[in-house]
């Protein structure tokens, strides 16, 4: 099931959210470091695209939310 749920298919922002969405799944605390900052990654990368082009507001209120989240699960490790 948790697969299905990382499918590129069920994201609305398939970008970042396959790696977001694996760093929350994460229940060992090594794994989850690293998953985190693949996360972290994706979202970055994502944030620079919009450099070129402008940011739907829905997907910005997901990043910054999102990143919230992996702020406090690596503040929890």
């Amino acid at each position: 099931m948790a697969a299905a749920a990382l499918s590129p298919q069920n994201l609305r922002y398939p970008q970042w959210q396959g790696e977001y969405q694996a760093a929350l799944l994460e229940l060992d605390n090594q794994e989850l470091l690293e998953r985190i900052a693949a996360a972290e990654t994706a979202i970055l990368v994502r944030v620079q695209a919009f450099a070129k082009w402008p940011m739907a507001r829905r997907e910005r209120q997901a990043i910054d939310d999102s990143l919230r989240r992996l702020r406090i699960l690596k503040n929890n490790v």
